[in-house]
């Protein structure tokens, strides 16, 4: 082996970008403020709000309800005003400001901060104050609040070391802090960090000496173009993006059961992989149901906020997690786009930033006007294998005439008779017996289009089948009344058909998930119904008792008869069969007669369970016949066909009975269970989580939660964004795709900063402004500005391509020095605020375990697909209270990147927890390694 190829192992084995054999004592650093120390004026931004924010907003700042004396400092207007003789400051006269006698006066029942506050002003941040009110007090707006200006490239006399505009930038303040920029690293040590910045893995010797002996003057170009191009690109950056979405494979909460979500994880993969502008990016995960023609993609994409988790216990309020689950998103929103702690708004004003509590709510309403359907995903594979799934079935199916059974018994008149002949006459015989019977007993049954319907909190649609679509909101004891009318002369019975529909959880025909798990959902759980009839002349209604109930389908130990028992702890449900179309009907014990010419009636269907459970579409029948009212799985269009004289059938017609004749006939029992085992065998497509907005006519309002309780609704709120930003068009009628472009606005001043300073922080270990999440008033300062302002334009200038921006970085000679640090940047630059060398960054907790499959060449470069099962130590999902079985993967599966890795959030995969990486519960804008 080479020394080459034995150093670079060496360095592989390390987990380190670059080596580190010392650990780094922090012994102080470099600010902003200390800086600027020398510049006579007194910057309120920089020097003076700070230390009001720490010592004094929480009394006089922007929270109206914890405000004391009425003042205000946190503007100007609140400051400057008089109050009786005096006001709190008199710009240029400190002498003549109440805040300055306050906080240099010794008596302590006068002095500020108070004592039993805990807070006090040193005698440093006093004489700033007072600098400052001597020099005019001038308020600034603060920087984050401000859009983004190109600044002006830093000129400099000896440009040498510069490769492009950032190292202007940085050279210029190593220069102020008496630094000077490392050497560029060395070609090895190069390829290996640019690779595992920009894909996450290392390159193989054969890669990295590809690249060494590379004499081009452009090698390293060609080789960030190739990293770029690699599809592992957009795993590495998914990964990142991943955290602040909250990604997982289970719904948190006591249950934690599994959920799919993946297909989202994949459409960010390559979403990255193609370089989907940001602001694309952005408006397709906010919105991406409400574009025009939306595409299978762009709903997917919405399942940036599906990621929610799903609280399914017993004992919980539909309602509340519902209102918890927004809380979540605006947080998120708030977090991942304008890096604004916005969740400090939930309950009050708040106490920093200029958001007001109740434009928390206003925020909310974008979010808010939403159903959370699940989808299927189209996969070219399975659609391959149902394809031919469905040739075999229909081929077996078109068989089964030949498969007839022969007669028991043959007559004289029949043994002349080929073994086909005879097949043909049993069949001809059996299948008129069957005609007949089902005939015989058929009930008419008259379809009603509802007048009046009734819910506690769903929304429903009457379809053009009669039928009724439930959707929106839900809760553990969803009530559906169903005001109903018809001419007939008497009612003995009703039926209530659940009928499957493509909006409901796998097809419905109910909503619930109940007793099978999120991924077995559209199950129903009927505990009672009842019958009242309308008494005209008192104005009320009487309830008619109901003597039977049949079904065409029931789970094991849950008939229909159990609608009808008084018990709401009982009922009628259909699990596993869900999916599919089922009928029961009701008997009434006496015949309601019509003496009026119009019979006006109401059914009340209830659905009592420990987890939402109603039905998602029914539709409502009656009959005035007598005799049995049995509840026949038929398709409606075969008991229509039944009824036609036998002479009066089409060819067509006659051939649509003797099919079904041919698949539900128990002489065909066998064969039956051959196409069944076949059609058990369809793969189902994958499905995924969305947003979908909701009907205009189902529009639900928003309210400002008092004290942010969920049980203290207070006055409805319209959307709109925050005050203190930039306003949205006048001419638009606000809705989610609105919000969505206005994030991603050139007017925006905080989302091109806040994202493109997240990806500075994965290149440096450290964001320019070290507060990756907050931009707010309490956030850090950043530490290069200009820089920052430069990055930020020029992202939105180059099309929010994050590609073309992480070029630039890395082809920077501030990114490509050498991590070596001696004794003296140790002392005055420990934090390599200045970037005078490359950081020493340890690897994120999944690559970590990337690079280790990757040395050993076990690593799988398969893209994405369901999350896999990797090697880890016994009992660890099993321990959690929703336990889950670890089956670990086979084959390449075992090897695959950490990215795939199912994620359980109670109980997360160990390795990546022992090195900090997050559960999935929070959105997440910064690890912070142990």
């Amino acid at each position: 082996m080479s020394l080459f190829r034995r150093q670079f192992n060496a360095r592989c084995s390390q987990m380190m970008r670059t080596p580190s054999w010392f650990c780094v004592i922090l012994i102080g650093s470099i600010s902003a403020a200390e800086l600027s120390a020398q510049d006579q004026k007194v910057s309120y931004r920089r020097d003076v709000r700070p230390i009001l924010a720490a010592k004094c907003f929480a009394c006089h700042g922007p929270d109206e309800a914890a405000r004391e004396a009425d003042l205000r400092l946190d503007e100007p207007e609140g400051a400057y005003a008089a109050r009786g003789e005096a006001s709190a400051i008199v710009p240029g006269k400190p002498s003549e400001s109440e805040v300055w006698r306050r906080i240099s006066s010794n008596d302590e029942f006068e002095r500020m901060p108070p004592p039993d506050s805990m807070k006090s002003l040193p005698e440093q941040e006093r004489g700033i104050l007072k600098r400052w009110i001597e020099q005019g007090a001038e308020y600034e707006t603060h920087w984050a609040f401000q859009a983004p200006q190109r600044p002006e490239v830093p000129s400099l006399d000896d440009d040498s070391w510069i490769r492009n505009d950032i190292d202007r930038f940085v050279l210029s303040k190593l220069r102020k802090a008496d630094l000077q920029p490392n050497p560029e690293a060395d070609r090895y040590t190069l390829v290996r960090r640019v690779s595992l910045d920009l894909i996450g893995i290392p390159p193989t010797p054969e890669q990295a000496d590809r690249f060494v002996a590379d004499d081009r003057p452009d090698a390293y170009e060609r080789l960030v173009d190739e990293l770029l191009a690699s599809p592992h690109y957009g795993e590495r950056w998914a990964r990142r993006w991943l955290d602040l979405a909250r990604y997982s494979d289970t719904n948190g909460y006591e249950k934690d059961r599994p959920r799919i979500m993946y297909p989202y994880r994949d459409w960010v993969i390559e979403a990255f992989n193609s370089d989907l502008p940001f602001d694309r990016f952005t408006i397709e995960q906010i919105a991406g149901d409400l574009l025009p023609d939306a595409t299978e993609s762009q709903r997917i994409a919405t399942g940036f906020h599906r990621n929610t988790m799903l609280n399914e216990e017993g004992g919980v309020d539909p309602r509340e997690f519902r209102f918890l689950a927004m809380v979540d998103r605006v947080n998120t929103t708030g977090t991942t786009w304008l890096g604004l702690t916005i969740g400090c708004a939930q309950c009050h004003t708040h106490k920093y930033d200029p958001v007001v509590h109740s434009e928390y709510y206003q925020m909310m309403a974008f979010l808010d006007n939403v159903n959370e359907p699940t989808i299927k995903v189209a996969n070219p594979e399975i659609e391959r294998q149902r394809q031919e799934i469905q040739t075999q079935l229909e081929q077996m199916q078109a068989a089964l005439a030949s498969k007839f059974p022969l007669p028991e018994q043959q007559e004289n008149s029949t043994l002349n008779f080929s073994e086909e002949e005879l097949r043909e006459r049993h069949l001809a015989q059996e299948f008129e017996k069957w005609r007949q019977q089902n005939r015989a007993c058929f009930v008419a049954w008259t379809m009603l289009t509802p007048e009046r319907i009734e819910t506690n909190l769903p929304d429903f649609t009457i379809l053009d089948d009669q039928s009724i679509l439930i959707s929106g909101d839900y809760t553990k004891n969803d009530i559906f009344e169903v005001e109903l009318k018809t001419d007939l002369n008497q009612i003995t019975g009703f039926r209530v058909e659940a009928l499957p529909d493509e909006s409901l959880p796998f097809g419905g025909p109910g909503r619930g998930y109940i007793h099978a798990g999120v991924e077995k959902g559209g199950e129903f759980f009927l505990s009672e119904i009842h019958f009242f009839e309308r008494n005209e002349p008192a104005d009320e209604w009487n309830k008619r008792p109901i003597s039977e109930a049949r079904h065409s389908f029931a789970r094991e130990n849950r008939p229909s008869e159990y609608a009808i028992d008084g018990q709401t702890d009982t009922g009628w449900s259909i699990s596993p069969r869900t999916g599919e179309r089922h009928s029961a009907t009701f008997r009434l014990a006496e015949p309601l007669a019509n003496s009026s010419g119009t019979l006006r009636f109401k059914i009340r269907l209830e659905h009592e369970s420990f987890h939402p459970s109603g039905l998602g579409r029914f539709r409502i029948s009656v009959t005035d016949q007598g005799g049995e009212l049995g509840a026949f799985d038929r398709p409606l269009a075969i008991d229509r066909l039944l009824q036609v004289e036998p002479d009066t059938l089409t060819d067509a017609q006659r051939a649509e009975l003797k099919k079904f004749f041919l698949e539900t006939t128990p002489l065909l029992a066998e064969e039956h269970k051959k196409i069944e085992t076949v059609r058990q065998s369809m793969p189902e497509y994958p499905t995924t989580l969305v947003l979908q907005e909701r009907n205009p006519e189902h529009h639900r309002t928003t309210y400002r939660h008092h004290r942010g309780e969920f049980l203290s609704p207070r006055e409805p709120v319209e959307a709109a964004v925050l005050n203190v930003l930039h306003e949205l068009p006048s001419d638009v009628e606000p809705d989610r795709l609105d919000f969505a472009r206005w994030l991603v606005s050139r007017d925006n001043p905080l989302t091109a900063r806040v994202v493109i300073n997240r990806h500075w922080e994965a290149f440096f270990g450290r964001g320019i402004v070290k507060t990756t999440e907050d931009f707010g008033l309490q956030g850090e300062l950043p530490t290069h500005p200009e820089l920052l302002d430069w990055l930020a334009v020029e992202f939105m200038e180059r099309g929010w391509s994050l590609k073309s921006m992480h070029k630039t970085i890395v082809s920077s000679a501030t990114y490509r020095q050498s991590s070596v640090i001696s004794d003296r940047k140790l002392q005055l630059d420990p934090e390599n605020v200045w970037l005078s060398r490359d950081p020493r960054v340890r690897l994120e907790a999944e690559l970590i375990r990337d690079n280790v499959l990757a040395i050993s060449g076990l690593l799988s470069r398969k893209i994405g697909g369901p999350s896999v099962f990797p090697p880890q130590p016994p009992g660890i999902t099993e321990a959690a209270y929703g336990p889950l079985e670890w089956k670990v993967s086979e084959g390449e599966d075992r090897y695959r990147r950490g990215l795939y890795t199912f994620n359980k959030r109670t109980a997360p995969y160990t390795m990546f927890s022992t090195f900090d990486a997050p559960s999935g519960e929070l959105c997440l804008a910064r690890r912070e390694p142990s």
